[in-house]
């Protein structure tokens, strides 16, 4: 059976609509605590419907991911056209609090453990993580001849406690509702690490 023009932009709206109300639900709670059929509800829809576009939750959460991933490296790129690599590290450091706060979902993901049966999922994040703490290692790296580091600091490892520190200031704000100005922010934790 054909599908027509009309039906495939149908399809696509729906699929679209269900991704954006799982991303809501993601955002609020947690992988564990959503189920299809909490999805179904928010839609107005039937589970069977969500199963006719989608074969599981992980599936969903998967694309919810990847959309969330997306925004980010949007985000990312941008920052790091800044014409200085001070000016770089500051928009890095303030994209990636402006998202977190924005897109919780990115944040509960990379730090609280999903459940064994999303492998896959858990591969995705590890591999963005990866990608993330790359982004700030290579820049701390253009920033550090202007800081006069000794020889044996590990850019490696400043990337990965600035990334750290970041998640876990987001983390903290997530659970407890907390506000927090990220210009303000940033500016701190340039003045702590650099």
């Amino acid at each position: 059976m054909k599908v027509s023009k009309k039906q495939k932009n149908i399809i696509n709206s729906t699929k679209e609509r269900i991704i954006e109300a799982a991303q809501s639900l993601f955002s609020e709670h947690i992988y564990l605590s959503v189920s299809m059929d909490d999805i179904a509800k928010k839609l107005n829809i039937t589970k069977a419907a969500l199963y006719y576009h989608f074969a599981s939750k992980e599936e969903i959460y998967k694309k919810v991911l990847e959309r969330a991933f997306d925004e980010l490296r949007s985000y990312i790129t941008k920052a790091s056209r800044e014409k200085t690599s001070d000016r770089k590290l500051y928009r890095l450091i303030k994209s990636y609090l402006d998202f977190g706060l924005k897109e919780k979902i990115l944040i509960k993901a990379m730090v609280i453990k999903l459940s064994p049966c999303s492998s896959e999922i858990s591969k995705n994040i590890i591999k963005f993580r990866k990608q993330v703490t790359s982004l700030f290692q290579s820049l701390i790296e253009e920033v550090l001849p202007e800081k006069k580091y000794n020889r044996e600091f590990n850019s490696k490892l400043a990337a990965s406690l600035l990334t750290g520190m970041i998640d876990g200031l987001l983390l903290e704000c997530s659970l407890m509702n907390k506000k927090i100005d990220s210009g303000k922010m940033t500016n701190q934790i340039i003045a702590v690490l650099f």
